[in-house]
């Protein structure tokens, strides 16, 4: 059959012999299930491992057993909206801690406490920005309010009652502006930040959300300008949520995701008339209950155990970790006899109760490469999954290397032989510490959006996108967009910051590494000092300088003057060999244009000449007037002193005739009409010497008598 096409080599087993085939070269892979025959960890999910063989067209089947058990250890993690409408609900959680334990008593052997508490994000319009209200948004009502907070981790779970009362005993009310809250934010991390809560991987996990509003969903965040979504990671530093203010309100399908993933169970405690917002949520949310609060939560207590008992008593399960081309049909047995959906699951399942799950997996054709793969069977709120490992026979085995022989014989046996190498067979040896899964130490396991398999990541499937990487540390919508492409196209997503490719730069890696050159000037300096280079573009950030390369700077020092130091430099005659290497270091862009300095030193000159010319001519023409003023002065002084004494001569000398007396006399005693005469018209010879007509008008009165 060497010149038979691929497609006449495929047949019946009985076509192939008759057309020649020997026996031991015909492959008819079958279609098999293994279990495990060493002793189960698991306790409520058996079995926790299965491997399924599987070819193009084939269809295998197994069952799944799930049991409930009585008094399991339960984690309570209490999360609560402290907004000032809460208030008495806050009071009320002090006396919640000692008798809530005691009703456990009968449901759990092992039961702790913890307590969140979460406002909305700290930004406008969600809270007021005013100065006077931004620590205190109860100011306008006279109370003391702790300030906003998207969500703070108080106290990690605990068994001691009276350090939980102590912790709710601190808290104080909060306050913001609109009426949805941030609870899905406080839910996530709560879900996510495993390590801050304390969550127990044996324990039942409950979240207890307490509230009286609606919850912000992801959409809404860019009322505040937050476009980046939410990558689903813990996010706290010193018990503090950093990235309210960053990053969006989550989804909820990423929530549901979350909560499923960290196996938490959900118990919406509500108050008034938003009760029914958060009922209509419950089918997007699996594994969750919501219960309504009575007035001041006199009846907390006994919700708890109710939805508690509720939780615990549903039963369904989720296909995790989905293969391309594989699919799965889950069947659920009840114990009443009942036949559902495995998404829709049992209810009202009691203790030690089991439910039979029938898995039937389905190979439609070949996607992949074939190799070992991972699924998982996860059943809502319980910490314990079954794992399925697929192995699908998409080629022939003739003329493959051993080594894929060696994985196929270990996949199919017991056997500890393995005759294939270590570089094949690697993933074979005894499971690798979750340690392999952790890019860096202080990093979750498979960054927080996978799970450890076998010292390897298995990511998450996000609604949001993909997510990849060895570490599952990379995604393609966590990262900024630039005209409509993540990361501009020229990176990846890591961590949620773009990682850009060789030669290309920027927060969103929109700038090639090569546009810099564009930005340096003729002495080469990037934008003159004056301003830094995006994307080969200069912009100012000296507000005095413009131009391509903030050149123009009118009010800024001249090229002389900035660049003095270094002029200094190469025209010194007199520098050490230390200064010259030193200004080599520190002015080597002026180098090539040292040469054309000499105008500096002659500007300077000239400046110094006409500084200098200028202030002894100020000088010399100050003086010269002082000189001129001190003269005119005195020649006053010498004028005023003279005219005072040829007064004072000429009134001694000349005593008034008694005619005129008696004539003036005689005219105070008839009082005579008076006419004004100019002196000029006439005068009076004997009077005449008093008077300078030329400085003073005077008017003098004569009578009608003779003179």
């Amino acid at each position: 059959m060497a010149s038979t096409t691929q497609k006449g080599r495929c047949d019946t087993v009985f076509n192939l012999m008759k057309r020649g085939c020997q026996s031991d070269l015909v492959e008819n892979p079958t279609v098999h299930v293994t279990m495990p025959s060493d002793h189960e960890t698991n306790t409520q999910v058996t079995p926790g491992k299965v491997s399924v063989q599987l070819r193009p067209g084939s269809e295998a089947n197994f069952m799944l057993k799930v049991r409930p058990l009585e008094k399991y250890p339960v984690d309570l993690y209490y999360l609560v909206d402290v907004s000032a409408s809460m208030h008495n609900n806050i009071e009320k959680l002090n006396s919640v801690g000692f008798a809530l334990s005691k009703k456990m008593e009968n449901i759990s052997l092992d039961f702790r406490l913890g307590f969140g508490s979460y406002v909305d994000k700290t930004v406008s319009p969600y809270i007021s920005i005013h100065p006077g209200r931004i620590h205190n948004q109860c100011s306008d009502y006279n109370l003391d309010c702790m300030p906003p907070h998207g969500y703070i981790h108080v106290l990690s779970l605990t068994d001691n009652i009276a350090e939980f009362r102590n912790a709710v005993n601190k808290q104080k009310i909060s306050g913001n502006i609109d009426t949805p809250e941030g609870g899905f934010d406080a839910m996530l991390q709560a879900a996510v930040c495993q390590s801050h809560i304390g969550w127990r991987k044996e324990a039942k996990r409950l979240l207890l959300v307490m509230t009286d509003q609606t919850s912000h969903l992801a959409l809404d965040s860019k009322l505040a300008g937050i476009v980046i979504p939410h990558d689903g990671n813990c996010h706290l530093k010193d018990n503090v949520y950093i990235k309210a203010t960053s990053m969006e309100h989550p989804s909820l399908g990423q929530l549901s995701e979350k909560l499923i993933d960290n196996n938490i169970n959900v118990i919406f405690a509500v108050q008034g008339s938003q009760f029914h917002w958060y009922k209509d949520l419950l089918p997007l949310l699996p594994g969750t209950v919501a219960r309504q609060i009575e007035s001041q939560a006199a009846n907390l207590n006994d919700l708890v155990v109710e939805a508690y008992q509720k939780l615990i008593s549903e039963v369904k399960i989720q296909v995790d970790n989905q293969i391309q081309g594989l699919h799965f049909n889950i069947t659920a047995i009840c114990p009443d006899g009942s036949i559902k959906t495995g998404m829709e699951g049992c209810k009202n399942v009691g203790y030690n109760k089991e439910v039979l799950f029938n898995v039937s997996v389905t190979m439609k054709g070949c996607h992949t490469s074939g190799g070992r793969k991972y699924v998982m069977l996860k059943p809502i709120g319980f910490n314990e999954t079954a794992i399925v490992n697929v192995q699908q026979s998409c080629a022939c085995q003739y003329g493959d290397s051993t080594g894929h022989k060696g994985v196929w014989a270990d996949e199919t046996s017991d056997s500890k032989q393995s005759p294939c190498s270590d570089s094949d067979c690697s993933s074979n040896r005894d499971t690798l510490p979750s340690e392999k899964c952790r890019q860096h130490q202080d990093q979750p396991i498979c960054s927080g959006q996978g799970n450890c398999i076998d010292g390897k990541c298995f990511c998450y499937k996000n609604k949001l996108g993909k997510v990849y990487g060895k570490y599952c540390e990379m995604d393609d919508f966590s990262c900024p967009y630039h005209q409509g492409n993540l990361c501009s196209g020229n990176g990846e997503c890591e961590g949620g910051k773009c990682k850009c490719f060789a030669g290309w730069e920027g927060d969103r890696c929109e700038c090639s590494s090569q546009s810099a050159k564009h930005c340096l000037n003729s002495k080469g300096q990037i934008c003159s000092g004056r301003g830094k280079c995006v994307c080969g573009k200069c912009e100012c950030t000296d507000p005095r300088s413009f131009g391509r390369f903030c050149e123009y700077c009118p009010t800024c020092n001249k090229a002389c003057e900035e660049n003095w130091n270094c002029v200094q430099c190469y025209h010194s005659n007199n520098a050490s060999q230390v200064i010259l290497d030193q200004c080599t270091t520190s002015c080597s862009y002026l180098l090539h244009y040292i040469d054309n300095t000499s105008d500096c030193f002659s500007g300077r000159n000239y400046f110094r000449v006409f500084s200098i010319i200028f202030i002894v001519t100020f000088l010399i023409g100050l003086l010269v007037v002082l000189i001129i003023r001190q003269i005119i002065l005195q020649g006053s002084s010498n004028k005023v002193k003279s005219s005072s004494d040829y007064r004072v001569s000429t009134t001694k000398k000349m005593p008034l005739p008694r005619k005129r007396l008696a004539a003036q006399t005689l005219q105070r005693e008839k009082k005579p009409k008076l006419q004004p005469l100019k002196l000029e018209e006439e005068r009076d010879p004997d009077f005449s010497h008093f008077f300078d007509t030329s400085h003073v008008r005077v008017f003098c009165y004569r009578t009608s008598l003779p003179a």
